[in-house]
């Protein structure tokens, strides 16, 4: 079906149904898009004369297996080259559109769709009673695959284009990135030390890259250029923005000197800035980088004659899932660090600051926590908090009826993290007949 804007004229050929009317939304994907149209005009039957058209009418939707947009205004998707089946081009520009035409007539057949992700629900931390608190995974993606649910998340995954931004920013493990899973990424760069420290190589780096302009660029580089230093070992990975704080520390840990990401034109750059500036502060401070080279040349001046650090003394084999991934690599880089350490504002590591005077022991708090940080006392009227479950995702201080909480991003390499330490309490009223409390 073609649909024309309403100034233009219809063709002659009837090789192609033809309506006219304006296209103000689309939802759906590949095989199952659903397009509304307002002054919606159809083809009145005739056989002579010119062409007449119904009537104009608004709210029209019909559905659709793939979007050719010609239209020149702004996309109906948000990251419209992430979105399958939409397909669109400037039409004045006469290659674009056959590219974009080319492209779609090889949208033919049986696709299946590759599911990047899983969600664990019950892990979810966005909402609770009605308080809105984590909502890292739906502000970050970019195809709008991400939306609330009630207390949770719902993810579609025929949306979704499996950056992989979600999984690295979410805080509960909640969002797991299948495609490849992160324990495979963590032995593969085990498998990586383990070859260059039998080949007797010494403080070795990893460079991060994507499977496309990452990969690319090495090859350049080793082609028209000097190529990788012998202590560069390349790591590609399919999502680079899902390479985030837990995988960086995790690769110093292990043993890498640092950490060298290269990123490509369609790189998400805030959360994967965002995630590295969280692994500087979690003791990756000077090993991590960025690095947006526009050509093999400057890929080889930012990695030949750097000053390289060396390697941690006593090296770690971080498991388990992402936070714990991290919190063992953090401890392990934080060798010495007796004080909890300050994050940026976000961080999805922290303490929960309670005013004494202000909060009545409602516990309204600890009846909302999603990951069980805030706790109560059976036998006495105390609040307790263990920061290593603490998600940071607010719930508790919107919660709180007295608004006598705060939240203090920061990390605890300590011991002390993973204890329960009492907030606030009352001693307790003694019974009226036998004394006791």
């Amino acid at each position: 079906t073609v649909l024309l804007e309403e100034d233009e004229d219809l063709p002659l050929s009837r090789a192609f149904e033809t309506v006219r009317g304006r296209m103000v939304g689309a939802e759906g994907t590949l095989g199952a898009f659903t397009v509304k149209i307002d002054a919606l005009q159809l083809l009145e039957p005739g056989g002579r004369g010119a062409f007449s058209l119904s009537l104009p009418r608004d709210g029209a939707r019909t559905e659709c297996d793939i979007i050719l947009d010609l239209s020149g205004r702004s996309s109906l998707f948000p990251a419209p080259h992430k979105r399958d089946g939409y397909l669109r081009a400037d039409p004045g520009s006469m290659p674009a559109v056959a590219e974009a035409v080319f492209q779609a007539a090889q949208h033919v057949g049986t696709f299946e769709k590759p599911l990047f992700l899983r969600l664990e629900s019950h892990l979810c931390a966005h909402s609770r009673a009605s308080q809105t608190g984590c909502s890292r995974c739906i502000d970050i993606c970019p195809t709008g695959a991400i939306q609330p649910d009630g207390d949770h998340v719902a993810l579609d995954p025929m949306v979704c284009a499996g950056c992989g931004a979600c999984s690295s920013l979410c805080p509960s493990g909640a969002i797991l990135y299948d495609a490849p899973p992160v324990d495979h990424l963590l032995t593969r760069m085990r498998a990586m030390l383990e070859a260059y420290r039998n080949a007797e190589g010494a403080t070795p780096r990893v460079l991060v890259h994507d499977l496309e302009h990452g990969a690319e660029m090495i090859a350049l580089s080793a082609r028209f250029s000097r190529g990788l230093p012998g202590d560069v070992l390349p790591l590609g990975v399919s999502a680079l923005v899902g390479f985030g704080h837990a995988e960086a520390l995790a690769a110093l840990a292990m043993g890498f000197a640092c950490v060298d990401v290269l990123v490509s034109p369609k790189t998400e750059r805030d959360p994967l800035e965002r995630e590295m500036r969280l692994a500087e502060a979690m003791g990756g401070a000077g090993k991590i980088r960025l690095l947006d080279p526009n050509e093999p040349d400057q890929l080889c001046e930012a990695l030949y004659g750097v000053t390289v650090q060396a390697t941690l003394a006593e090296t770690v084999l971080p498991m388990g899932g992402r936070r714990q991934v991290a919190r063992l690599s953090a401890k392990a880089l934080m060798v010495g660090v007796e004080a909890p350490v300050a994050l940026p504002q976000g961080a999805p590591y922290g303490a929960v600051l309670v005013n004494a005077e202000s909060c009545s022991l409602c516990l309204s708090c600890v009846s909302l926590c999603p990951s069980g940080a805030l706790l109560d006392n059976p036998d006495r009227p105390e609040l307790r908090f263990q920061e290593d479950a603490c998600l940071q995702c607010g719930i508790c201080a919107k919660a709180c009826p007295e608004k006598a909480i705060t939240l203090e991003p920061q990390f605890d390499p300590t011991e002390a993290a993973l204890k329960q330490r009492v907030l606030n309490e009352e001693e307790p009223f003694c019974c009226v007949e036998c004394g006791a409390a």
